[in-house]
């Protein structure tokens, strides 16, 4: 057998030794145990993103059945933790279980992080979930145009990774109240002065493109830690990408008749744009920007994840792997 053949390293998704077990939607949707949580449509409809057709169906086949999961992993976390302190003779509060959620643009995985937090909120026991998005964590644009990084926004250079790092390690560590900064999709930009707290949740959620990103290697060939290095469970949510371009290319058309028609909208120059102008800006946002940030930055991550939600045309997700090892 060749190097390349025994290296786990090199093996894809797919490879039945790989590290995941992949079922199929009714294979999954099997390992559901009976559970009282539900999502009225109301509910739903707050929760879905722009152009997101997430149904009941789709809650109740796929996102409770992990919802079960993360809770199996919850409730196993706080065993280890407490006889680890048990075994060390410390006495402290148990951390906050953190979740991650990434994936691309358009992909969804704003909706799923939002689904995951009413669900788990209405879990067994009516845990504490908050949820922050790695948004308010972008340098703001001033300090982005003075970085040259403005048109790379969402790549992994255009986030203070230092302060999200800083705040995921205090929610973890107990602080009673951790600020996190707040953006707005109107104006494009961090806005100042303005921050949103989380006080000792039993759960946290953080959802972002790049948020399975490794540590980066220093200079002298050291690494520092990595975001994903608190996470206690991630998730990757998956599309084919001429899909999620497709899905990109529908929601530039839909803010182009909603949102960016607001005079307050940073995007506002887009409402005037023609239909056959506003595709053309759109594939070209997707070519030179999310395009790339997809295939270098966040598909790679994709094998760092405990599980992974791959999504066909319809949104609907199609096929679930979880990690086995």
């Amino acid at each position: 057998m060749s190097d390349a053949a025994s290296d786990p390293s090199t093996r894809d998704d797919d490879d039945p030794r790989g590290p995941y077990i992949e079922l199929s939607r009714a294979e999954w949707t099997d390992l559901a145990d009976h559970t009282d949580i539900d999502l009225d449509e109301a509910t739903l409809k707050r929760l879905r993103g722009l152009g997101d057709p997430t149904s009941r169906v789709e809650v109740a086949e796929i996102y409770t059945p992990l919802t079960q999961m993360i809770h199996l992993h919850m409730r196993h976390t706080g065993h280890l933790y407490r006889a680890s302190n048990a075994f060390l003779g410390l006495s402290v509060r148990r951390t906050p279980f953190v979740l991650g959620v990434a994936g691309s643009v358009a992909v969804g995985k704003s909706t799923t992080a939002r689904l995951l937090r009413e669900l788990l909120s209405r879990s067994p026991g009516r845990p504490q979930v908050e949820l922050i998005t790695t948004d308010g964590f972008l340098h703001p644009n001033a300090e982005l145009e003075r970085r040259g990084l403005l048109s790379r926004k969402g790549f992994p250079e255009s986030y203070d990774r230092r302060a999200l790092l800083a705040f995921v390690v205090d929610v973890k560590s107990g602080v009673p109240e951790v600020r996190a900064p707040v953006y707005s999709h109107m104006s494009y930009d961090i806005v100042p002065g303005e921050y949103v707290t989380v006080a000792q949740p039993d759960i946290l959620i953080v959802e972002g493109l790049n948020v399975l990103q490794p540590a980066r290697t220093r200079s002298d060939g050291t690494t520092g830690l990595a975001l994903s290095d608190f996470f206690d469970f991630s998730i990757y949510v998956d599309a084919d990408e001429a899909v999620i371009r497709q899905w990109f290319l529908d929601r530039f058309l839909q803010l182009r008749r909603t949102a960016f028609s607001d005079p307050r909208s940073y995007f506002t120059r887009y409402a005037e744009l023609s239909d056959e102008q506003a595709i053309a800006t759109a594939n070209s946002v997707w070519d030179e920007i999310n395009g790339p940030n997809l295939r270098v930055n966040i598909a790679p991550t994709r094998a760092r994840a405990t599980a992974i939600l791959h999504k066909g045309p319809d949104h609907s997700v199609q096929r679930v792997r979880i990690r086995k090892i």
